[in-house]
């Protein structure tokens, strides 16, 4: 048997046993320190997130509430252009035509008012400059009455709901008389 004399590993120091543990434990706490910055941070990011959302559903559903009726009431302009075109027609009659231009002047104002009560807006824009977002220009004509670019006379008038455009005004503008 040979004796074979073993190197045993140095014994560690209690110092950097010590150092070594304390650089361990400094590096798992920077680690967790890490994963709880990112799990605040995810968590800022979820209620910033369910704020938004909560806020586009309810400017949603007020939308929704809103202008719900619209196509009901972009129907009824069709009523009230032709109650206000039997009233221009009905315009100096006498006797019977008088009595029924008078009942139809009645319900062409309990409509407008039932329009009104539901946000609907009238736009008449005669002697207005002309505005492509709230009239539909039909023609130009030459005026020296009124302003280039100004509504010379309306058509039909137009109506909006709230803030949004039900119907565009069809009117004529006016431009520069040809020299």
């Amino acid at each position: 048997m040979t004796d074979t004399t073993e190197q045993a590993a140095p014994a560690a120091s209690p110092e950097t046993a010590a150092g070594d543990e304390l650089a361990t434990l400094r590096a798992q706490l920077a680690d967790a320190e890490a994963r709880a910055a990112a799990a605040k941070d995810a968590q800022l990011r979820a209620a910033a997130d369910i704020e938004n959302t909560r806020r586009r559903l309810e400017r949603d559903a007020s939308n929704n509430l809103k202008y719900a009726a619209e196509k009901l009431l972009g129907q009824l302009l069709a009523v009230a252009d032709s109650l206000e075109l039997g009233l221009k027609a009905a315009e100096g009659a006498d006797g019977a035509i008088k009595a029924m231009a008078d009942g139809m002047e009645l319900t062409y104002r309990q409509l407008m008012s039932v329009l009104e009560k539901n946000g609907v807006r009238q736009i008449d824009p005669a002697g207005q400059p002309f505005n492509p977002d709230f009239h539909q220009a039909m023609t130009m004509v030459p005026s020296a009455d009124v302003p280039a670019n100004h509504v010379l006379s309306v058509m039909q008038k137009g109506y909006s709901l709230h803030e949004r455009l039900l119907r565009p005004a069809m009117v004529v503008v006016a431009r520069a008389p040809d020299a």
